[in-house]
C-alpha cells in the first residue's frame, strides 16, 4: 500500500516547507549504515525514501514541542539537537543530545514527550508519523530496529542515571568529553580529538546537574594538568585520553 500525506500541512512553523525528496539521495546519505533504516532492502529504502522529506534547519530552530501532537518523526543526518522538557514553573532542562543517525520524534504515541531544538544547523530526514508508523506495520524489520534503538537509548538513559547520581563533578566532565568526542566522530572513525562542543557551558551544566561555575573550574583544572586543551569557550582538544579516561572512572 503507498501511504500519500501533505508535508507542507504538517511541519512546525520553524521548518522550511522542503522540495521533493530526490530519488537518489539514500544512496548518498552519509548516516545510511547507522540510521534505522540500515537494514533494509534498497527497494524498501526508495519506498521509504518517497514518503520522507529532507529539510534544513538552523541552531535554535525547534522541531518538535513539548506536549504537542506527535505529528513528525525523522533521522537526523547531520547536526546536534537537544531533547527538553519543562518543569512546573517554566525553567527549560534539558534531558538528551542526539547526534547524526539518531532518530527523533514518538512513533506509535500520540503526545511529543519533549521539545527537540536545534543547537548547530542542522539536516533531517523527516516524516509524518501515520507515514512512519504504516510503512513500520508493513516492514517488521524496520519495526525490529526501532525497538533495538530504543532499548540501547534506554540502556543509555540508566547510564546517565548513574553518572547524574553517582559521579562526581569531574567525573561527569570527563565522560561527557569523552562521549562527545565518540559522538560527533564520523562513521566508522575514531573518536575525536579535537571537536567544537554543541552545548554552551550552561547547557553542559544542565545536562549534568551542574552549576556553570562547576563547569567552568573542573574543564580549567583538567586544563591546567595537561589533560585537555581550550583554545577557546567552544573548542576541546583531548591531549591525553588515558588520564581523561581515568578521570572518568575514578572511584
Amino acid at each position: 500500500m503507498t501511504l500519500h500525506f501533505d508535508l507542507a500541512q504538517t511541519l512546525p512553523d520553524a521548518i522550511p516547507v522542503p522540495s521533493r525528496q530526490d530519488a537518489n539521495c539514500c544512496g548518498r546519505c552519509d548516516v545510511r549504515t547507522r540510521a534505522i533504516c540500515a537494514t533494509l532492502e534498497e527497494d524498501e529504502r526508495a519506498a521509504l525514501n518517497r514518503l520522507g522529506r529532507r529539510v534544513s534547519i538552523s541552531a535554535g530552530q525547534t522541531v518538535m514541542w513539548e506536549g504537542d501532537d506527535a505529528t513528525i518523526v525523522a533521522n537526523v543526518i547531520e547536526g546536534t539537537l537537544k531533547l527538553s522538557a519543562s518543569t512546573g514553573d517554566g525553567r527549560e532542562q534539558i534531558v538528551g543530545v542526539v547526534y547524526p543517525s539518531d532518530f527523533i520524534g514518538r512513533p506509535f504515541g500520540r503526545n511529543t514527550p519533549h521539545s527537540v531544538t536545534a543547537l548547530t544547523d542542522a539536516r533531517l530526514c523527516l516524516f509524518t508519523r501515520s507515514a512512519f508508523d504504516g510503512f513500520a506495520r508493513a516492514h517488521p524489520e524496520l519495526g525490529h530496529r526501532l525497538l533495538q534503538r530504543t532499548l540501547d537509548d534506554l540502556d543509555r538513559a540508566r547510564t546517565w542515571m548513574l553518572l547524574l547520581g553517582r559521579k562526581t563533578a569531574r567525573e561527569k566532565i570527563a565522560t561527557f568529553l569523552l562521549d562527545m568526542s565518540r559522538r560527533l566522530a564520523s562513521e566508522g572513525a575514531a573518536p575525536l580529538d579535537s571537536f567544537a562542543l554543541p552545548l554552551s557551558r550552561q547547557q553542559i551544566g544542565d545536562v549534568l546537574g551542574l552549576t556553570i561555575e562547576t563547569v567552568s573550574r573542573q574543564m580549567t583544572d583538567m586544563k591546567r594538568a595537561g589533560i585537555v586543551a581550550l583554545p577557546n569557550r567552544r573548542t576541546v582538544d583531548i591531549l591525553d585520553r588515558d588520564r581523561l579516561a581515568c578521570c572518568a572512572e575514578a572511584a
